[in-house]
């Protein structure tokens, strides 16, 4: 299976696959093996969609049609897209400004509604679609002054916090925390989209030298925690636990999945965590307390970034797995595994990766653990050009027919 770029699916077809997979042919789709098959789709900075800020809508129509139907080629099942990059919107939202990465001017309006567009695109390909959403980002650059007029981050500037070069809310402050679950929920609740999902990023990664300064909102809200890194860890778990509240009573059935860094805690620094000396640690570094989360029962899956290879020294894959399989089970929580197919092949990366093979010895492995129930891949122009081979070898390795995602 070569790359798939310039590769047109007619209507047809696309109906026809889909109308095996709906209710017309409930019993066969029952038939089909359960698997969570997904792929993120990145807008921030026009990583994966839109090519680029400013086309025509009929050009970001079709280009999000393409990846959809590269996802069906290679019998995934659903797509992760990111709706909401950085304190902005891919729908009309009632809270935050349009993205500026459709138009390149954050609060013009597109012209169309792509979420809306991609989520009947998807169900159509009988693909899910899941709000993929970061809650704390503003800008990936300082000045607030660059932010679309009336946006919420220049109308409250006390919610705002300058770190590393880079704008964010402030997770301390109790009215932050209500106004991006808001934020967040609103395409949850407008739209028919099968889950809402957060990244990895809560608290910024560190940047060595600076301090992120959230002392105001500690000196006012920070009182009976032992030290800050207790107190930011519980503003990240009432985040969680709020929103998967709130998520159940907006749309019951929708799911809330996170794909947290791929390391809760190094088992140096505490005896529950995995056997790996990684640099950074979800629990310690960005006040993610991933493994928390999974045990509380708060969320539907969790899907870690294990993006290292099979036998790296310091966050080996073969001991990930193993570790996050222990953590759901019996939890009732989902496992995806996060997987790096970016890496496969790139200028740079070590020798593991330059054998197209890595990926799909990945999925070989998670065989052994049946609290695996799926993957999900890094990200979407990586499944469609596939300029190494790997994702071709996963499908023809592991993916013989369409599955169905776990319930």
């Amino acid at each position: 299976m070569g790359p798939l770029s310039r590769r047109d699916f007619t209507a047809a077809a696309v109906g026809a696959l889909a109308g095996a997979l709906t209710c017309g042919n409930a019993e066969a789709r029952e038939r089909l093996p359960e698997q969570f098959r997904g792929m993120w789709v990145a807008t921030v900075a026009n990583l994966d969609w839109p090519s680029a800020p400013g086309l025509g809508v009929p050009e970001q129509q079709a280009e999000l049609l393409a990846l959809l139907d590269s996802a069906v080629d290679r019998r995934l099942n659903a797509v992760l897209l990111q709706v909401r990059p950085a304190a902005d919107a891919f729908w009309p939202s009632r809270y935050e400004p349009w993205s500026r990465y459709l138009t390149g001017t954050q609060g013009r309006n597109p012209g169309w509604d792509p979420l809306d567009y991609a989520v009947r695109a998807a169900h159509r390909r009988s693909l899910e679609l899941h709000a993929w959403c970061n809650p704390y980002r503003v800008s990936a650059q300082p000045d607030p002054g660059e932010l679309a007029p009336g946006h919420p981050a220049r109308r409250h500037p006390d919610w705002v916090v300058e770190y590393g070069g880079q704008l964010y809310y402030d997770p301390g402050l109790p009215r932050v925390r209500h106004f991006v679950r808001e934020a967040m929920l609103d395409a949850v609740r407008r739209y028919p989209v099968d889950g809402l999902h957060f990244d990895d990023y809560f608290y910024p990664y560190p940047v060595a030298g600076e301090e992120f300064d959230d002392t105001d909102a500690y000196q006012a809200y920070g009182s009976g925690f032992p030290d800050r890194a207790s107190w930011r860890r519980h503003n990240t778990d009432l985040l969680v636990r709020e929103t998967a509240a709130r998520i159940r009573r907006v749309r019951p059935g929708a799911r809330f999945g996170i794909s947290p860094f791929g390391v809760w805690r190094n088992d140096s620094a505490d005896p529950r965590g995995s056997r790996t000396s990684a640099g950074i640690q979800s629990y310690d570094d960005l006040y993610a307390d991933s493994r928390g989360w999974v045990r509380e029962g708060w969320l539907d899956y969790v899907c870690p970034q294990l993006y290292w290879n099979i036998g790296l020294a310091a966050a080996d894959y073969a001991k990930l797995v193993p570790w996050w399989s222990e953590v759901v089970d019996g939890t009732g929580v989902h496992l995806y595994i996060g997987e790096a197919l970016y890496r496969q092949g790139a200028p740079g990366q070590p020798a593991a990766w330059q054998d197209p093979g890595e990926l799909s010895r990945h999925l070989t492995f998670d065989r052994s653990w049946p609290q695996v129930l799926g993957n999900v891949y890094f990200s979407a122009k990586d499944v469609v050009a596939d300029p190494s081979g790997a994702m071709a070898r996963v499908v023809a390795d592991h993916y013989p027919t369409r599955a169905r995602p776990p319930r």
